[in-house]
């Protein structure tokens, strides 16, 4: 039997620790094998201020995901992540690469790597169905992708449908936050692309590939929204309330890629 492999990429500082913690024990729960990867090997950190602080309780993770990361946290594979800049560094290994999003400053440093950019191009074209590799993305976790392009100049996700961070989400939080957090909910400043701007105008037929849902509570029924593509092993959620969800219908697409 196959034990399916994960890798979750991330920054040095500033992932969400809900759509990172979440998945994770998910992940591990179904019996998956589990591996992080920053750029030179260092152990990562979330964003603090979705952790602890005025800012988490008002703003941050519940305290079931507080506790998911610091469970996460301590275990040697978050402790010792493999390095995506390593000459022997390499993605075709992995079942399943899963990308958390975050909005703190510091996920640039992987939505921006033109590193992990060369070996999600080389990676992504391989989930196409049938495959037993797959990609799972949520919130800026999206623009990793859409960033990356392919040796046709388009980006990786060009051709499939997808979501992301709604544009409704992050302006209420970015007004609703400005007075005391400053330009904390735009990644790339005030006044930059919206994260559902940025990955709409990388889809051959945005109207049509980018799927929405305004839904926001994380315990009403039918709220939770993932979405599914048909030609890829590709899966993506909104924010991290959909993060449970994003983990279970991932692990239902690992699970039957592998078999």
């Amino acid at each position: 039997m196959i034990t399916p492999k994960v890798l979750i990429p991330m920054s040095d500082y500033g992932h969400d620790p809900t759509e990172t913690a979440v998945p994770y024990a998910a992940f591990k729960k179904a019996g998956f094998k589990v591996e992080f990867a920053t750029e030179n090997g260092k152990a990562p950190e979330c964003d603090k201020k979705m952790l602890q602080g005025i800012t988490q309780k008002l703003i941050g993770a519940t305290k079931d995901a507080v506790n998911a990361y610091k469970e996460m946290s301590i275990t040697p594979e978050f402790q010792r992540p493999v390095s995506w800049t390593s000459a022997d560094f390499s993605l075709e290994s992995y079942n399943l690469v899963f990308l958390p999003g975050g909005h703190e400053k510091g996920v640039r440093q992987l939505i921006d790597s033109p590193i992990i950019h060369k070996h999600l191009a080389s990676y992504f074209p391989a989930t196409k169905k049938p495959s037993s590799k797959s990609v799972a993305a949520v919130c800026h976790g999206v623009m990793v992708l859409s960033e990356t392009e392919g040796a046709d100049r388009k980006c990786v996700i060009h051709e499939c449908v997808t979501t992301a961070l709604p544009t409704r989400f992050e302006q209420v939080a970015f007004w609703g936050t400005r007075a005391f957090l400053g330009d904390y909910y735009k990644t790339y400043g005030a006044g930059s692309d919206n994260v559902e701007e940025s990955v709409r105008k990388r889809l051959d037929n945005p109207n049509k590939q980018y799927k929405n849902s305004l839904g926001m509570s994380p315990c009403s029924r039918g709220t939770r929204f993932v979405v599914q593509d048909e030609k890829y092993n590709y899966i993506s959620g909104r924010f991290p309330a959909d993060a449970q969800m994003l983990a279970r219908k991932t692990i239902a697409l690992v699970q039957g890629s592998v078999a």
